[in-house]
């Protein structure tokens, strides 16, 4: 899958956001980048929340 603005491809990202109070949403989404990611969960859910949002493909690679 191609983001048709960037050019780049979209990756699977996972993750959660936590709202006090609430349980856990756990999240699964597709975006071409982890900061692309963000602002998209970032924009459904609003600011001020525990948001982690990571790929597995990043976290597999070796640093």
């Amino acid at each position: 899958m191609v983001n048709a603005e960037s050019g780049e491809p979209k990756r699977e990202f996972v993750g959660f956001v936590r709202i006090a109070g609430h349980p856990d949403i756990q999240l699964r989404l597709m975006a071409s980048s982890a900061s692309e990611a963000w602002a998209t969960v970032t924009e459904q859910y609003g600011e001020g929340h525990v948001i982690s949002v990571w790929s597995e493909e990043d976290a597999r690679r070796l640093r």
